[in-house]
């Protein structure tokens, strides 16, 4: 008898344990159908949410769901928690409804996974920051206003444009990183948002950006420095009070017309120093360049850090529009290339920077050291290693492994790339810059490939070392508030599908903190900000089907080395005709700088716990006109940004520059109306930006005026070409042809475009990507990779009012959108 009751036992027990994975199995079902439901109404894409596992525990009355990865690339706020949360208990017994649940995705309970930026519950404070109180590495002191409290002033960003020229040792030549294809090549695509767009925004913010590859398209390059200069440049001392000597630092020294592996230009040769005085004679460096031509430069300094370094070195730049003085704290970034500006500079030797030992403190050390104006052409040689280089590249995201090695049957010489060195990977400018060779030379010489992408997170630590975002390591003592990765991806659809924006971050890395014991998870609150901006924006002026692709937590190098919040993005692909048809259009990537600018405001202003305000839109309907003999009267109206509140201006800048040299620093305008007195028989040109308490918008058209002493009449000038568009693009009815035509229409850029590298030739859809060098269908020709291509200027009337002023007639001008709407009246004139 006690057999069959201990054999019923067992039976019972098994129809339990089965009846209850029965139930399990059928609740799984269901929730991965209300949970996938949820992921594709917020994402707008197919995809699927499966339950892994289910812990019911009765006694504790608690439910514990872990689900895949699907859940945590979803855009979380408490909004989406709730809805998760009700749709689980929606299907849960009457008993079960009241127990406590919890939901993780990522091994994070889904709450967490909302930014600080949107919680109104309480914000995760390991995931925020507070950076000593220090001046910023760069402050422009001539600006009219330069700080903005809600906006970037005191950040320091680090970012970089993806890819670059670079050495491929395995075939012994220099060449793309990525193929040819729509008429550019992702290693120049993504500068054509950083360089014209993104950068200035956040500088316009207030911050201080630093980049790894060169960022100035200017192929000239002058060099000025204590240990020798070319051409006419000349660099000289004089003594006030305090007297001028070497430093004990090594210095920078161009020593060499190319650059050999390993090789440190800023280890070459020497740098100076003085004490810093508050009063009494000062004493001063001058650098003066002999500029080879006319244009506009980027303007670098460089110094020695040493002890007692000043923190408000006195720089000043006279250049074509007058002179610009800024603040270096060199008590950070010494030994490298340091960005003060861009600036118009006539040919020849009319101009010079200086470094004055006055300062609110004295005793300090002021360094100086060479001074870089331009971009310059690439001067790092490379060859294959002659120890063997790898045959395969690591892709960054793989685990960095021993690669077969093979050693060159040839033998070669070390070859410069001929490019330009904007065209460059960051690698070689890192090498041009000073950075150690244990940065940017990862594999020993073995693959440049993949030490261009791996140096750039350790560029960053190199970057914040010292500072209190790195306290422990050695470094430059910058306090790096974030860094940021920008790509493109492969990846193609046929016909009008867009494959989208995906972001990366990297948590699982490290315990999942920073070195200054920070939260990595504040890396998902930075690239959820900025896929939310981006994504929102495009869907709202371009294409409403823009697809939001994941939210990656993922192992790739450039997002797990930095020790500071970092994201990389993916914006769209560069592979996918649909994707391109918007990205090259110069409207679109304004858009988008934006939108990352915006994400990036609205992290650091999270990370700080204070206000913002985004930087309002460029003015429109900008008109001059006589008011006086020898007056000028301009006016505009403020843009506003219907998306974003905050970015309505208060005041306006109002640039002036004379006969065509260049603009000078600027004056404030409290209305959108200003009075200017002019001289007779000069040009004088003026552009207007907007400004709020988060920064300075992009300027205005700029607009010319000129009063003739012998006047034969006046003449107004409206300035009718405001395009600037995409080439010219098309599919055929059936699909199997399409393409962008240049020689129908190759568009206009804004100001200038340096990704155009040559028409597209392959326009049959079905032929696939085979090789970089065969790239399948929009495989573009190379012709015009290195080229600055002309696009609207939006500074006619001057081209146009000078030939009025010649003629004898005085003249001002307009815009055309202020003729349409009457704020101008033709009849007037």
């Amino acid at each position: 008898m006690k057999k069959y009751v201990f054999l019923a036992l067992i039976l019972a027990m098994s129809y339990s344990s089965f009846s209850q994975n029965l139930q399990e199995d059928s609740l799984k079902f269901r929730l991965n159908g209300s949970l996938t439901n949820i992921y594709r109404e917020t994402l707008l894409r197919p995809g699927k949410v499966t339950v892994d596992s289910i812990a019911l525990n009765e006694r504790k009355k608690s439910i514990e769901l872990h689900t895949n990865f699907s859940l945590s690339y979803l855009p979380m706020r408490e909004n989406t928690v709730r809805q998760i949360y009700d749709s689980i208990r929606y299907h849960l017994s009457l008993a079960q409804k009241k127990y406590r649940i919890s939901v993780f995705s990522d091994k994070q309970e889904i709450s967490t996974l909302v930014p600080n930026f949107y919680r109104q519950s309480k914000k995760d404070k390991n995931r925020m920051i507070s950076h000593k109180v220090k001046p910023p590495l760069v402050t422009n002191f001539s600006a009219p206003e330069n700080s903005f409290d809600k906006g970037l002033t005191n950040n320091h960003i680090a970012l970089w444009q993806s890819h670059g020229w670079y050495y491929e040792q395995k075939l012994g030549r220099w060449e793309w990183q990525r193929a040819r294809i729509f008429q550019t090549v992702e290693d120049l695509y993504t500068q054509s948002y950083v360089l014209p767009f993104l950068v200035p925004m956040l500088e316009n913010a207030g911050a201080n950006v630093l980049l790894p590859r060169e960022r100035d398209y200017n192929k000239q390059e002058v060099i000025i420095d204590n240990d020798g200069s070319k051409r006419g440049s000349t660099y000289r001392e004089t003594n006030g009070k305090e007297t001028w000597r070497n430093s004990d630092s090594a210095g920078f020294a161009n020593l060499r017309e190319i650059w050999l592996d390993g090789e440190n230009p800023f280890r070459m040769g020497t740098a100076r120093q003085t004490k810093t005085v508050s009063r009494g004679e000062e004493s001063i460096a001058t650098w003066t360049p002999d500029i080879p031509e006319k244009g506009r430069y980027a303007v670098f300094v460089s110094y020695q850090t040493v002890k007692n370094s000043s923190n408000d070195a006195l720089y000043s730049i006279y250049h074509a529009g007058g002179k610009t003085d800024f603040r270096v704290n060199q008590q950070m970034g010494g030994g490298t290339w340091i960005f003060l500006g861009n600036f118009d500079f006539e040919e020849g030797t009319s101009h010079r920077i200086t470094l004055s030992n006055r300062s609110k403190r004295t005793g300090k050390i002021v360094t100086a050291d060479a001074v870089k104006i331009g971009g310059g052409m690439g001067n790092i040689a490379r060859m294959p290693n002659p120890g063997g280089f790898e045959t395969e590249n690591t892709k960054s995201a793989e685990e960095q492994t021993q690669k077969e090695m093979l050693a060159s049957k040839i033998n070669y010489s070390p070859e410069i790339s001929g490019y330009p060195r904007y065209a460059e990977g960051a690698r070689y400018w890192m090498q041009w810059a000073g950075v150690p060779d244990t940065i940017y030379n990862r594999t020993e010489g073995k693959n440049d490939y993949t030490d261009d992408y791996a140096s750039r997170g350790v560029w960053v630590n190199w970057l914040a070392g010292g500072s209190s975002v790195l306290p422990d390591a050695k470094g430059l003592n910058i306090p790096l508030d974030l860094a940021f990765a920008f790509h493109t991806d492969a990846g193609t659809f046929w016909g009008d599908t867009i494959v989208g924006t995906l972001g990366i971050y990297m948590t699982h890395f490290n315990n999942e903190k920073f070195e200054n014991g920070r939260s990595r998870w504040a890396s998902r609150d930075l690239s959820e900000l900025i896929m939310e901006e981006v994504t929102s924006d495009i869907r709202r002026e371009f294409e409403p089907e823009w697809t939001r692709r994941h939210l990656w937590n993922r192992s790739y190098a450039e997002a797990r080395i930095p020790n500071v919040p970092t994201m990389l993005l993916e914006l769209l692909s560069h592979q996918n005709f649909a994707d391109m048809r918007y990205g090259l259009d110069p409207s679109f990537r304004f858009t988008v700088s934006r939108s990352i600018y915006k994400g990036m405001l609205k992290f650091i202003a999270s990370q700080y716990n204070r206000e913002y305000v985004v930087q309002p839109l460029p003015v429109k309907d900008f008109s001059l006109s006589f008011s006086g003999e020898r007056e000028v009267e301009l006016k505009w109206k403020p843009t506003i940004d219907a998306t974003e509140p905050s970015a309505n201006p208060t005041k306006y800048i109002i640039y002036t520059r004379i006969n065509g040299r260049g603009f000078d620093n600027g004056v404030i305008a409290n209305t959108n109306s200003y009075k200017v007195s002019i001289q007779k028989d000069l040009v004088y040109s003026f552009k207007v930006a907007a400004m709020n308490e988060g920064g300075e918008s992009f300027p205005s058209e700029i607009l010319s005026a000129c009063r003739k002493s012998d006047q034969k009449g006046e003449a107004l000038i409206v300035n009718g070409f405001t395009r600037v568009s995409a080439p010219f693009s098309f599919v055929t009815s059936e699909d199997s042809i399409a393409g962008f035509a240049g020689s129908v229409d190759n568009g206009v850029p804004y100001i200038a475009d340096h990704h155009f590298i040559g028409q597209m030739h392959e326009f049959r859809r079905i032929i696939p990507w085979m090789d970089d060098d065969a790239s399948g269908f929009g495989d573009s020709n190379a012709n015009y990779e290195t080229t600055r291509i002309a696009g609207n200027s939006f500074d006619y009337p001057f081209v146009h009012g000078q030939a009025f002023a010649e003629a004898g007639y005085s003249f001002v001008s307009t815009a055309a959108d202020a003729v349409e709407n009457g704020t101008v009246k033709l009849s007037d004139y």
